[in-house]
């Protein structure tokens, strides 16, 4: 595994970990974007935090699938060289 492979795998399981962990932050706490960046563009609706929540889901799984095709490409490239 090349150094540029297992630093990408690292930054992909990283931004999974980001993406997961501020998915739980606005599920638990929804008002912890408006506390940060002091605004509040719906009103209190709640549909907004519902939507960023459903994009730091989807961040979590696409980051998670391609740090995992990276882990199995490097499993492929090391079963073959030996």
């Amino acid at each position: 595994m090349s150094y540029q492979s297992r630093r990408r795998f690292w930054v992909e399981v990283g931004l999974s970990a980001l993406s997961g962990f501020l998915l739980t932050l606005t599920l638990v706490l929804p008002d912890w974007i408006e506390a940060v960046f002091g605004v509040d563009p719906d009103q209190h609706s709640g549909s907004l935090e519902w939507v960023i929540a459903a994009a730091f889901g989807v961040m979590a799984v696409a980051a998670l699938a391609l740090a995992r095709r990276e882990w199995e490409r490097r499993t492929v490239s090391f079963s073959t060289t030996r």
